[in-house]
């Protein structure tokens, strides 16, 4: 499998480069990260308590990277400010499996936009680039196909299927579940992010997946198409 991204898309500000880990144990629960991870949110609520995103560059950013392709904010919140809210609003976050779990870890405490998708049901390669309107896009939790609108940054499989819409919604088609061996993340940022801060969140993303779910881990720079 390969990754690619439109020269257009990386115009618009958009920022990405793609870990992916292999060979994982995703059936695991260490005791290790679960201590890890609950003095982890308790630290990221002190930090996010009564947050101004529009103040913050990096959050902020995604806003004006959505300005910039003509998504609307209120309809189009980015995914690492949403997880804020949500940790906020339940002072947790909701535990779905381990590898899962590792990685909305990093994005709240990054501001980076991470997404998570088994490589097993990716049909070819993975694109970044602006849909036609002609895409499949099945939302994670839907069973029917809704419309994509025309000129939305998507990252897409050669199958002319969506797998993560923006960086807001992912898809069941390549949703990571305890079964899972094989994952490719999306490590988003914006004009307000270094590519050496990307790298070093990816290779965060590797480190502590492989530490408590085993596996290979290796970073992909996408090809510019």
């Amino acid at each position: 499998m390969e990754f690619f991204v439109e020269k257009a898309v990386l115009e618009s500000g958009v920022k990405i480069i793609f870990p992916e880990v292999t060979g994982i144990d995703n059936t695991l629960k260490s005791e290790e990260w679960q201590e890890y991870r609950n003095n982890k949110i308790k630290e990221l609520i002190e930090r996010y308590e009564g947050i101004d995103v529009h103040s913050d560059a990096i959050l902020e950013g995604f806003n004006i990277l959505h300005d910039n392709v003509g998504v609307k904010r209120r309809k189009n919140i980015p995914a690492s400010e949403n997880l804020i809210k949500l940790l906020n609003k339940n002072h947790d976050l909701f535990y779905i499996n381990q590898a899962v779990d590792i990685y909305n870890i990093i994005s709240l405490d990054s501001k980076l936009a991470l997404g998570a998708h088994d490589i097993d049901n990716v049909e070819g390669n993975v694109t970044l680039r602006f849909t036609d309107g002609s895409e499949k896009f099945i939302p994670l939790g839907q069973s029917e196909p809704i419309k994509v609108a025309p000129h939305e940054y998507c990252y897409c499989d050669d199958s002319n299927e969506v797998l993560c819409r923006l960086e807001i919604r992912q898809v069941n088609k390549t949703a990571v579940n305890e079964n899972t061996r094989n994952i490719f993340y999306i490590v988003q940022g914006n004009e307000a992010t270094s590519d050496e801060y990307l790298e070093k969140i990816a290779q965060e993303i590797i480190d502590t997946t492989t530490k408590y779910c085993g596996g290979i881990g290796k970073i992909n720079i996408p090809e510019v198409v």
